[in-house]
């Protein structure tokens, strides 16, 4: 036997060290099965446990949004007193074979503590007077047992960990080996909640001791909370939104390239501007040209980009905190629009006018929906292509043949923020400073409707941008990109020249 069959790793998942001490030993580290290397030498052992550096780091700041998720998990705290709060970062998810996909942490988990972290948990203990917050994360890979080298996801194969105690003094939370938190869990007493969908050791753990009722209850209160923005995340929310800028700046420098190969071209150069200032992308960039822009989520990119044709860009840079921007430009791939293209690019850009000024604290959180659909209904009967009049158009719905979809959403940590925020303090609810939206009307003409003239078929619209709530009104924070027609034909002028 040699000693490699012997080793066993701190196991990365969480779940299968839950049986507590009296449990099966551990399995030894995976090998891959067609492996050059058979085994370990106890030579090598030796040599690999000694050696090395100490490399704890000392004197480490909070993150900057410390004291921000410290009033978070206070207000969490107040909610649901006597109860123990469990919300998990979630696990990693395998891609294909041995390959993982790119770790995301839960919103909830990353809201509430600033940890970004695969297999990390939260938990908010009940005391006299409130709560106590744990954070349960991995600790460095074990040098003594072999994981930190010969694991897959030890730190040799994909970076070094925090220790507890340095994430003690970033966070601010104690930090303890979350290891040992599912036996503790099934330990417990008492009543608990848990954020569920993101690991499912954690709440195997909990099975006996949770209801889907309470802990969706939990889920909706943290998507609520998440409703107004503090300063730190309208000032992420602006970063995102200053590097989407410069983004859609680069695709526009570079559309004879996307000419001469495909969207992916647009998509590649907007990714490469979201990996160099911020984590990722928020969500799948639709880089949409020609008919390509009448499919509202076209994240394919395969199509060509020709002269004459409109690109439908909808792209947003995620910030390293996980907050994204979601911006919509509609551009003449050539630099000019038709006639045609611009009517239609008129008409949404009016539609987003009458949108953005209904955006009002104190206003109806649909009014700037409805003031926008009503100018798009306006226009449909004005060219003709339905009959009128306007209040029989929107009472039944006819202009969402052409519109299709809502005109706005939340934004923050997920690109349709607050999703699990009960209907009437989202759709139904009244808009407040701090709330972050997005206003994106459209027009979408399919190529086979043959209830439209010819001219508009494959002809698709639609301009997005993110509003802030004020005091006073609305600040758009993606101002910096041109939307009337004739700046938008002066922008890329300047940007090829």
């Amino acid at each position: 036997m040699t000693v490699a069959d012997e080793l066993t790793p701190a196991v990365s998942d969480p779940a299968a060290t839950a049986a507590g001490p009296e449990a099966e030993p551990e399995e030894p580290i995976k090998k891959r099965k067609n492996g050059l290397y058979p085994g370990v030498s106890d030579e090598l052992a030796e040599s690999m446990k000694s050696g090395w550096a100490d490399t704890e780091l000392h004197d480490l700041r909070p993150v900057e949004q410390a004291g921000h998720t410290a009033r978070r998990r206070a207000a969490l705290s107040a909610r649901f007193p006597g109860e123990r709060l469990v919300i998990p970062a979630g696990n990693l998810k395998t891609r294909s074979n041995d390959t993982e996909y790119p770790f995301r942490a839960s919103v909830e988990y990353a809201y509430l503590t600033g940890n970004l972290t695969e297999d990390g948990v939260l938990v908010l203990e009940p005391t006299s007077d409130g709560h106590k917050a744990t954070i349960y994360l991995l600790p460095r890979s074990d040098r003594e047992n072999g994981e930190f080298w010969l694991s897959g996801q030890g730190e040799l194969w994909v970076g070094r960990r925090h220790s507890l105690t340095e994430s003690e003094a970033l966070y601010g939370i104690p930090a303890s080996d979350v290891r040992e938190l599912p036996e503790a869990l099934r330990e417990a007493t008492g009543p608990v909640r848990v954020v569920r969908g993101y690991d499912a050791g954690i709440e195997a753990a909990l099975t006996d001791k949770v209801t889907a009722e309470r802990d969706e209850e939990l889920r909706v209160f943290l998507s609520e909370a998440r409703l107004v923005k503090d300063e730190f995340e309208i000032a992420e929310l602006q970063k995102a939104v200053d590097s989407t800028v410069r983004g859609f700046e680069d695709v526009v420098k570079v559309l004879d390239r996307a000419e001469a190969t495909s969207e992916r071209y647009i998509e590649g150069t907007f990714f490469l501007r979201a990996r160099v200032e911020g984590n990722d992308v928020g969500y799948g960039s639709i880089c949409a040209a020609g008919p390509h822009a009448t499919t509202l989520h076209w994240v394919r990119n395969d199509g060509p980009v020709r002269s004459g044709d409109l690109l439908l860009l909808d792209a947003g840079v995620e910030t390293h905190t996980l907050y994204t921007a979601d911006v919509t430009r509609t551009l003449p791939v050539n630099g000019r629009f038709s006639e045609i293209q611009k009517q239609v690019y008129d008409a949404v850009y009016e539609a987003q006018e009458a949108g953005i000024a209904a955006v009002q604290p104190g206003g109806k959180y649909r009014d700037f929906h409805d003031a926008a659909q009503r100018v798009l209904a306006e226009k449909i009967v004005e060219w003709g292509l339905v009959e009128g009049p306007v209040e029989r158009v929107l009472e039944l719905g006819l202009q969402r043949r052409w519109t299709l979809h809502g005109t706005g959403h939340m934004l923050g940590m997920d690109v349709h923020d607050c999703a699990a925020a009960r209907t009437e303090t989202y759709v139904e609810g009244t808009l407040e400073p701090g709330m972050v939206l997005t206003v994106e009307p459209g027009l979408y003409f399919q190529a086979d409707d043959l209830t439209v003239p010819e001219e508009y078929r494959g002809i698709g619209v639609r301009i997005e941008d993110d509003i802030l709530v004020t005091e006073n009104g609305n600040r758009n924070l993606s101002d910096g990109l041109p939307r009337t027609s004739a700046e938008v034909e002066s922008w890329m002028a300047s940007l090829k020249s």
